[in-house]
């Protein structure tokens, strides 16, 4: 099976059903996509499985495939946080995000702090050193993968697994930031800065240093990112029983 053709076709049904383009209770037809998009049965299959474990679609037998609601949909994963970026829910897509890492980067860098192992500390204060002299370069793709190395360390320093499996979602949601334009063109002097404390109080075993540092950056981000979900409503899904 061509790994192209089985990327279009779940590229091409993902956004359509998160873009709103195939709404909730819509039912496709493998036949139908088949034509559509020039590929074979197996492709098609195969793609339905991959939007299936996101819980975007159901089969069902002599019907075909049904597009889900999207509380059911996996708000965690990359795949549906990226579609959820490209579309008109970008805004509260970033303000999903950026509240939750609100909510758990400090408290990941208090940990860090306390149980971060020696190399990966020495790392934090290397990749905050090039983060600067990127950002102050104007470099973004280098800044990017800094930035997206800076935060994956801060999660998986803190020794939590749960936060550690948070970095795909962050890394989606700071690509997304910079390929939508979302990004300064030189980071503030003040996030770079805050970064090199979060990396510097970590380093020290300072945990309340590391945290409050943290929260400085996470709040400059919200507070950057507000004008893009100003007018976006709040999502309010009912608990499951």
């Amino acid at each position: 099976m061509s790994t192209s053709l089985h990327h279009r076709a779940i590229e091409h049904l993902g956004t359509s059903i998160v873009g709103g383009n195939l709404p909730a209770g819509h039912v496709v037809l493998a036949e139908q996509l088949e034509d559509e998009l020039k590929v074979s049965r197996s492709v098609v299959r195969e793609a339905v499985r991959v939007l299936q474990s996101l819980g975007l679609v159901e089969t069902i037998k002599r019907v075909g495939i049904r597009v889900l609601p999207a509380d059911r949909w996996n708000p965690f994963d990359p795949l549906v946080i990226r579609w959820r970026l490209a579309g008109d829910a970008r805004g509260a897509q970033l303000r999903s995000l950026a509240e939750l890492r609100s909510a758990v980067e400090p408290i990941a860098a208090e940990l860090a702090a306390l149980n971060a192992p020696e190399a990966l500390r020495r790392e934090l204060l290397e990749v905050s050193d090039a983060m600067k002299a990127a950002g102050e370069a104007g470099d973004l793709p280098q800044f990017l993968n800094l930035d997206i190395r800076f935060h994956s360390l801060l999660l998986t320093g803190s020794g939590n697994e749960m936060f550690a499996n948070l970095v795909g979602q962050v890394a989606e949601t700071l690509t997304g930031r910079t390929v939508l334009g979302l990004m300064p063109d030189h980071p503030s002097e003040a996030a770079l800065g805050w970064h090199r404390e979060v990396a510097e109080a970590i380093a020290a075993a300072d945990s309340a240093g590391a945290r409050e540092a943290a929260d400085k950056i996470m709040r400059h981000s919200l507070a950057e990112l507000e004008p893009n979900w100003r007018d976006q409503p709040r999502v309010f899904l009912q608990p499951r029983r």
